[in-house]
């Protein structure tokens, strides 16, 4: 080994191997998106079990445990249950619109693109109470910022959100509304 040289931490090794199982999928949904299909990652339970720990420690070292998990609509399920059951802590689904019963509350914003929705139920999160929202991707930052604004609009203490995966060079990361971005938003891989 190089002097000044260190061995990847865990962290970082999970990171390398699933950046390397994301596939890329041109024209997607629309021509000029490339997706970042995760369907890989989720099809390898041990690489999965690996994130998701991962993704936790991340947060742990740097935001501490929260009080209650956010999964925003869909894919933030998958890996945000997972969490919150880590830390047996209740999980909240922000939902697009028309998918849940009761009292909402709502919030529009705009996407890399087009437009969109999410609502939450009312009483799903008490105020005061330390969430972390968690998402798939991070690309413009348009839905991490609704999910923020809905999350407060509940009366939560926002700790920070988590990804399996940012796109770097989108910038969503400008006019970040959660102080210290590099601790508040968090992801496993970084593209560019």
């Amino acid at each position: 080994m190089l002097l000044n040289q260190h061995p990847l931490n865990d962290i970082e090794l999970c990171a390398q191997e699933v950046k390397e199982c994301i596939v890329d999928v041109e024209d997607f949904p629309i021509p000029g998106v490339t997706f970042k299909d995760l369907g890989p990652l989720w099809a390898n339970s041990n690489l999965s079990k690996r994130a998701i720990d991962a993704m936790v420690q991340m947060v742990e070292n740097d935001q501490g445990v929260p009080e209650c998990v956010v999964g925003i609509e869909s894919r933030g399920f998958i890996f945000g249950l997972a969490m919150a059951q880590h830390w047996q802590v209740p999980f909240v689904p922000f939902r697009k619109p028309g998918k849940l019963p009761g009292e909402l509350k709502r919030v529009a914003y705009q996407l890399e693109y087009g437009t969109a929705e999410l609502e939450c139920q009312v009483n799903a999160i008490k105020p005061g109470m330390r969430v972390l929202i968690h998402d798939d991707v991070f690309a413009t930052g348009g839905t991490a910022r609704a999910a923020i604004q809905l999350a407060d609009a509940c009366g939560a203490e926002i700790m920070g959100c988590a990804f399996i995966l940012s796109l770097d060079g989108l910038n969503g990361q400008e006019h970040w509304p959660i102080p210290v971005v590099e601790k508040s938003c968090l992801s496993l891989v970084h593209f560019i």
